[in-house]
């Protein structure tokens, strides 16, 4: 009888099972992909010609991407030499498509970004919302050749949201992948 009762359970599992993995939910990092790992990256702008690295990782289980960087800037006769940190987390806003983003950095900065991708999914825009009373930042990945990324962070003023200076811009070569 013990034999039977578990041969019965087992055959009520197997479509609670296969049920499980039919509705598997769709990746929706998938379009991220190109990001993930360590990179090496130089460029330049405003505050000079500068040397870093970042990284993007999934993380909580996958259920939001962080990208933290550091950039180095050598000393100028215009100013000592110092380090920029910034620390990214993108996220769902709502249902299951990540396209919200916060950001913080070393000098106390905090921005709220809509990500996009191109329609063709190579270009990658993080904007941050309008406003008269600050400035407008975008930050955009551009997916170049196999392992390298162009990357432009700019700013528009105050009261101007489309008028859009670059910051700085650069090259970045990926490292290792995750």
């Amino acid at each position: 009888m013990r034999r039977r009762t578990l041969l019965y359970l087992g055959f009520l599992l197997v479509p609670v099972f296969a049920g499980a993995q039919q509705t598997k939910e769709p990746d929706v990092w998938a379009p991220w992909q190109f990001l993930l790992g360590r990179w090496a990256a130089a460029g330049s702008g405003e505050p000079g010609e500068g040397k870093g690295t970042f990284s993007f990782a999934l993380e909580l289980q996958g259920k939001i991407l962080v990208r933290r960087s550091r950039l180095d800037f050598p000393a100028t006769p215009d100013h000592a030499a110092f380090a920029h940190e910034d620390l990214m987390i993108i996220y769902p806003e709502s249902g299951t498509t990540p396209n919200r983003a916060i950001y913080f950095d070393s000098e106390g900065h905090v921005i709220h970004y809509a990500a996009t991708f191109s329609e063709q999914g190579k270009v990658l825009t993080f904007l941050s919302e309008a406003s008269p009373q600050t400035p407008r930042q975008r930050l955009t990945y551009y997916q170049a050749e196999s392992g390298t990324l162009k990357v432009k962070f700019e700013i528009a003023p105050p009261g101007k949201p489309e008028a859009f200076v670059t910051h700085v811009e650069g090259v970045a070569h990926r490292k290792e992948m995750r």
